[in-house]
């Protein structure tokens, strides 16, 4: 891994309250296919914490272009057919209109 970089993500944005039980149901069995994939494009230590319906996603990248990852994930034939299934249960962070589904988060501290 000489030259790449570990960064850390984080993630806030919430599940429609009456979709909640199949957003939970679906992630207690996250496809092997969709973990493959991250891993596969560099990303590791994936979390998502609940708090109500507010969801808060981390994870750390591996590589040196996470913009080109996330593009190659989104183009996986399994990973397109899992967001598809679990987009619809999700909304934007703090009831916006617009924008992307998750907002990133600035990390204010970290201690390995």
């Amino acid at each position: 891994m000489t030259g790449q970089q570990v960064r850390r993500f984080g993630f806030a944005y919430e599940v429609r309250p009456e979709t909640r039980e199949e957003y939970l149901r679906l992630h207690r069995e996250v496809w092997p296919g969709v973990e493959s994939a991250l891993r596969e494009h560099g990303i590791r230590d994936f979390s998502i914490f609940v708090l109500g319906d507010t969801l808060f996603a981390t994870y750390e990248f591996t590589g040196d272009d996470v913009e080109a990852a996330m593009a190659r994930i989104d183009a996986d034939p399994t990973s397109r057919r899992w967001a598809e299934l679990t987009h619809p249960l999700q909304r934007r962070f703090g009831g916006v209109d617009d924008g992307p589904l998750w907002r990133e988060m600035e990390l204010a501290w970290h201690m390995d």
